[in-house]
């Protein structure tokens, strides 16, 4: 009975009693198969993660950000200027090197003294210089610090005689005078604002000041040397330099009829309400040629200008027109133009090229209110609308031309449009590295890149023209500049839905791989520990049986 009970007590065999009585031991050497099985389905999944980034990959063109920034840092740090070259010409008696030493000082402290407020003043800014040369017929002398000798005045070129005819007569001879020698047509060097003082009693006129419609001005009658020095300063600051305009008045705004690429449409509309009364029309080609031309070509640096044509029927006027006696036409006030044409019922903007970025301005009637429109151009681009009025200035007379701008206006204009494209183009690069370094997955395409290459090539050369005066070239290098810096940062690519942050990224891909990842993973980890575990068993055997021997 005692060894049934036993038996009964004990039902394991003796040897799996052995093994669980010792589990630290193992005799055989553990197999690998689970754990490399385990192990090929993690490095499966590694080895994918490569290829799935690739084929996520955002693409960005190398955008050239050292150059952005030293761009931007430069124009910032130092306001665009361009030169400006100022001479004084005195016609008279006696010639005096001292004298004319001495005038040049004193003009030039009065130019520093009339820009101090103003660090553009016209866009030349303080990079100004100042040339003296008094001229007796007989011979002359120059003051010993001036604008240089190319394209200054020649002495003995002027028949003083003929001094004495029309306005338009002494502004063509001067500017005979002042563009002789081929070195001074067409250059950057010519461009030099000269002031000639003709010392002669004008009876009973004082003294006549006339700017001419080139590059220069004149004054006739007996001035003092103190009277001398101020009227010439204030001619080339409050009229060579700010056109007119109060210091720091003009170019600080955006130049309302230019569109950021540069481009312009003027749109003349014959409108006729009544086709049943009357039929209008308008060899309107002819008016083009004779009298646009000329303004587009001026303007050409600065806005490519489109001219079109409509005629327009059926639709009465929004607004009360008047009879003026004095122009014999019904006239409207400036108040009323902006209800004049009820934008629902007649549809001026049919032009094609007007979409984009370029801005369109509207004509009606026209002939007689040409010179009308020339005026409203004028104060759009920011000069006066005309001179007739100039008393308060202390001008006499201010010579028109017949393209409806100065010479001396537009390189007003140029120089304007030369440092507002460029401060315009440097912001709107610097705003588009901003964004696209603060947006790693934003797609850059590889005409963002080009354009913007172009735009800093563009704007070194026009930064290179400006250093050397060349008014024109500059302003049309740093107008392509601004309008492919604009085409750059409103690339319809950029506003693409495929970029995203980081975040993002991963908030789309994790719920798919995340789940079956991480099992695979901590598949391996417990695998890995585990194999770990009996192999140590299997040494720690190994040594026991070792030292048991």
């Amino acid at each position: 009975m005692a060894e049934d009970s036993g038996a009964a007590l004990n039902p394991c065999p003796p040897s799996a009693a052995a093994a669980d009585g010792d589990s630290t031991r193992r005799t055989a050497r553990p197999g690998t198969k689970r754990l490399l099985l385990t192990l090929s389905v993690l490095l499966s999944f590694l080895s994918g993660l490569p290829f799935l980034l690739k084929s996520t990959e955002i693409y960005r063109s190398p955008l050239p950000f050292r150059s952005i920034d030293s761009l931007s840092s430069r124009l910032q740090s130092d306001h665009p200027t361009l030169p400006c070259r100022f001479q004084a010409v005195l016609l008279r008696p006696d010639a005096d090197r001292f004298l004319a030493d001495r005038l040049g000082s004193l003009i030039s402290e009065d130019l520093v003294k009339r820009t101090s407020n103003d660090p553009v003043s016209g866009g030349c800014g303080k990079n100004f210089s100042v040339s003296v040369t008094i001229d007796s017929g007989a011979g002359c002398v120059r003051s010993s610090v001036g604008a240089g000798d190319a394209c200054l005045w020649r002495c003995g070129v002027a028949d003083f005689s003929g001094l004495g005819g029309g306005d338009e007569d002494v502004d063509e001879l001067l500017d005979s005078a002042l563009r002789e020698g081929s070195e001074c047509l067409g250059s950057g060097g010519g461009r030099v604002y000269t002031v000639v003082v003709i010392e002669r009693d004008v009876a009973g006129e004082g003294v006549q000041v006339v700017v001419g419609k080139h590059r220069h001005a004149w004054l006739v009658g007996k001035v003092s040397e103190p009277e001398a020095v101020s009227m010439i300063g204030k001619i080339f600051v409050e009229i060579f330099m700010n056109g007119g305009k109060k210091a720091g008045e003009i170019g600080k705004a955006e130049f309302m009829p230019v569109g950021a690429d540069g481009s312009v449409v003027l749109s003349f509309s014959l409108l006729n309400a009544d086709p049943s009364d009357w039929v209008y029309n308008w060899e309107f080609q002819k008016i083009e040629k004779i009298m646009l031309a000329p303004v587009v070509e001026a303007l050409a640096p600065i806005a490519n200008i489109t001219v079109e044509s409509q005629v327009l029927y059926h639709t009465p006027k929004s607004s009360i027109s008047y009879w003026d006696k004095k122009l014999g036409s019904y006239i409207f006030t400036m108040r009323d133009l902006p209800f004049f044409v009820n934008s629902n019922e007649w549809h001026l903007d049919t032009s094609i090229t007007a979409a984009g970025q370029s801005k369109v301005l509207q004509f009606v009637e026209l002939q007689k209110i040409f010179q009308v429109f020339i005026g409203q151009l004028r104060l759009l681009f920011g000069l006066r609308s005309n001179y007739l009025d100039a008393t308060e200035m202390g001008i006499s007379r201010f010579l028109n031309s017949e393209r409806g701008f100065t010479e001396w206006e537009l390189d007003l204009l140029y120089r304007h449009h030369t440092c507002f494209n460029l401060l315009s183009c440097a912001t709107t690069l610097e705003s588009l590295s901003k964004l696209v370094q603060s947006l790693p997955r934003m797609i850059i395409m590889d005409e963002i890149g080009k354009q913007v290459k172009f735009s800093l090539e563009a704007a070194s050369l026009a930064l290179r023209n400006a250093s050397l005066g060349i008014y024109d070239a500059s302003a049309v290098s740093a107008r392509k500049a601004r309008a492919l810096a604009e085409d750059a940062f409103f690339h319809p690519s950029i506003m693409s839905i495929s970029y995203s942050s980081i975040e993002h990224y991963f908030a789309i891909y994790m719920p798919f791989f995340a789940p079956v990842s991480l099992h695979v993973l901590l598949a391996a980890i417990k695998e890995l520990k585990r194999y770990k575990r009996e192999r140590a068993k299997y040494l720690t055997s190994a040594d026991q049986a070792r030292a048991a021997s």
